[in-house]
């Protein structure tokens, strides 16, 4: 095969393994293997420079940087959606009614057809490809004309450089880059670990990372593309549907996002709403609403545009998830490990739905590169369940001590010496980010954070001792330790605020139940800081039994799967400590039981190595307790399909997961075969 050929089946075969890796999530392919073929092209390419085209995947990891970015006119408008503010399903309604008016439908008329899909929270791209070739990327702009930033839009893997077979001589793509919250948080975790820049949010990082003058620094930004719409289109049988050019578009190659339904009328529109605000936060991408659009191609022509907005689609909004308020204090948690986190105290602000008082700014590192202040008017963002942030703060409205804005009136924040709950010293170890209080057990934040976590379900499951009943033992001085829950009698409860006497009988019986256990819920129950569920698992594997666990040293803790240096010292660190060691032999004088025995090597487990996933509903096990069994036999539970995975074990109603591993060939079992596994 001569280079000219070489070249060709290499840009080919590179970038089918692009699109199953990075499209369809499912790798064709090993990392070394693909790395292999792709520097093969660059050789190629470097020898005979006449074979480097503008679909080679080489070319994605960014080219010279640019002075400034050219102009773009765009030859369809891309103009903007109309935004419904009324978040609640009235706001559908309203846009139903509208149609309907300008169709001029009655009530007697069948329900218009519509294509609903998600808003996406990035920045609107423009895609040109002439014959198939990707030629030009620009941004919205004005609409009219916006900025050329082709060489950006190169480094992202999920778009095509070339469409497949059947792409018109023209076509113009129009979608969203953005960035995953995923991405977007283990960039920021590396950007800390080396000291520099974090982004704001994930979609301050996806404009910010395609208006990068230099696509070499856009190129290490993590982003990803959805398609929705089209712009010029020249010789292409066009679908006669919203829906069908957005099947028409995956087809070619381009990423589409699943979460897209056709539906009839406002109830229709009401109940994809209302689906994908429950879903919302469970999405690995930032939305802030969904949108509507008549599904016929034609019956958009006829409805047409209103004020450069077409009449047959809007933008359905949920509530806002940043919002601006002022920094009234920043005070100091005290968490379970003793950490030290700011937390700043807000003018109550309402963002992503709820009202939000405090809002945590992480570390002292981080509340000092943000250079948070008391006075700051600030923008809080708080997404789905995770606790409101503080990302930045506005600089004009910062307060300073005169009219001259020389000096700030508050100073920065830095973290205190002692401890706020015990007066213990704080010490913040050399190449760690977070303060920590030394007060162990003695300090009462600590104690309670310590019981909460011991009775918490994962660990030791005691039903009904929860945070304000821990807060009352502990302040009360019924609780110091963990330990003391299991000396606690009926009387001392009763007495409490708001607990009646079968309340107390109540806890007194899960308390009871909780004696019997298992080693590996023991140690988790312990908390010593980096060992979590599945590290407590391995331990309890390794050692079988707890004395053989309390006596190893470092280098033997290192043996057991994935504990390594730093966990090793923090397990030895805890154990270490006398107080510990006492509430450990209180517990077991407690009478708490699990079985023990010799210890289990995990490559000896029958399932080592395996991956699992769950979907649906299993007939007789729960989810916890069929991953529990897979995890005692050696294997993994995982939450998404790969190809990777050994195993899909399949319950009533199971969705996606189970269509992925269809078209994967993964083996697929249910409940039945998951048990005859496990006992083979």
């Amino acid at each position: 095969m001569d280079a000219v050929a070489r070249a060709a089946w290499l840009r080919e075969t590179l970038a089918r393994h692009n699109h199953a890796y990075y499209v369809l999530d499912a790798p064709t392919v090993p990392d070394a293997e693909y790395d292999i073929l792709f520097r093969e092209l660059q050789a190629l390419e470097q020898q005979h420079p006449e074979l480097l085209t503008a679909d080679s995947p080489t070319i994605r990891v960014g080219g010279e940087a640019l002075p400034s970015f050219p102009s773009v006119r765009h030859v369809v408008p891309m103009l903007s959606i109309r935004t419904e503010t009324d978040t609640e399903a009235s706001g559908a309604l309203a846009f139903d009614q509208r149609v309907r008016r300008e169709l001029d439908l009655s009530d007697a008329d069948p329900a218009v057809e519509y294509a609903a899909e998600l808003k996406f929270d990035g920045l609107a791209i423009n895609l040109r490809y002439e014959n198939g070739i990707l030629v030009q990327a620009a941004t919205r702009g004005d609409g009219e004309t916006g900025e050329e930033v082709t060489q950006n839009i190169r480094t992202i893997r999920q778009i095509p450089l070339r469409l497949a077979n059947g792409a018109p001589p023209v076509l113009e793509v129009r979608g969203e880059v953005y960035m995953s919250r995923p991405d977007f948080e283990r960039y920021n975790a590396k950007q800390r670990e080396r000291g520099a820049a974090t982004l704001v949010n994930p979609r301050n990082g996806a404009a910010g990372s395609i208006r990068q003058l230099d696509p070499k620094l856009a190129a290490q930004r993590p982003l990803s593309f959805f398609a929705y719409g089209l712009g010029e289109v020249q010789a292409w049988d066009m679908p006669t549907t919203h829906s069908g050019v957005l099947d028409a578009l995956a087809m070619l190659g381009m990423p589409v996002s699943e979460h897209r339904v056709t539906t009839h009328g406002a109830e229709g529109l009401i109940t994809f709403h209302a689906k994908i605000r429950a879903l919302r936060d469970q999405l690995p991408f930032d939305i802030d609403g969904v949108v509507y659009k008549v599904n016929s191609i034609s019956l958009q022509r006829q409805l047409g545009f209103v004020t450069r907005e077409p009449r047959w689609a809007v933008a359905h909004k949920y509530p806002a998830e940043e919002a601006l308020t002022v920094v009234e204090a920043i005070e100091v948690q005290v968490g379970r490990t003793g950490a030290i986190t700011p937390v700043a105290r807000l003018q109550p602000v309402f963002v992503g739905g709820v009202t939000v008082t405090n809002a945590t700014l992480h570390n002292e590192d981080e509340a000092r590169r943000k250079d948070v202040r008391i006075g700051d008017t600030v923008i809080v963002r708080r997404a789905g369940d995770v606790i409101p942030e503080v990302v930045g703060f506005v600089a004009d409205k910062r307060p300073m001590k005169d009219l001259f804005g020389s000096e700030p009136l508050y100073q920065p924040y830095s973290s205190p010496t002692t401890c706020p709950a015990c007066g213990s010293s704080v010490e913040k170890p050399e190449g760690e980010a977070v303060a920590r209080c030394t007060g162990g057990l003695f300090c009462p934040a600590q104690r309670k954070q310590a019981i909460l976590h011991f009775a918490s379900r994962r660990a030791l499951d005691i039903e009904g001792l929860g945070e304000k009943l821990v807060d009352q033992m502990v302040d009360n001085a019924i609780l110091r330790t963990p330990a003391d829950i299991y000396k606690l009698g009926v009387l001392a409860i009763a007495n409490l605020e708001r607990m009646a006497e079968k309340s107390a009988s109540n806890l007194l019986e899960a308390i009871a139940r909780s004696r019997n256990t298992t080693l590996a819920r023991f140690i988790y129950a312990l908390g010593i800081r980096n060992v979590g569920e599945a590290t407590a698992r391995d331990l309890a594997a390794h050692f079988g039994n707890l004395d053989a666990f309390l006596l190893a040293d470092e280098a033997a803790l290192q043996e057991v799967n994935d504990v390594g240096p730093i966990v090793a010292s923090s397990i030895r660190h805890f154990l270490d400590q006398p107080h510990n060691v006492e509430v450990i032999e209180q517990l077991r004088a407690g009478g708490l039981t699990w079985p023990e025995g010799e210890p289990i090597r995990r490559d000896a487990l029958p399932l080592n190595g395996k991956t699992f996933v769950l979907t649906g509903t299993l007939p007789n096990l729960s989810r916890d307790e069929a991953k529990a069994m897979i995890e005692a036999q050696g294997g993994k539970v995982s939450g998404s399909v790969s190809k990777k995975t050994d195993y899909v074990v399949a319950g009533a109603e199971a969705g996606s997961k189970l269509d992925k591993a269809r078209e994967l060939g993964i083996l697929i079992i249910d409940e039945s075969q998951l048990l005859e596994l496990l006992k083979s």
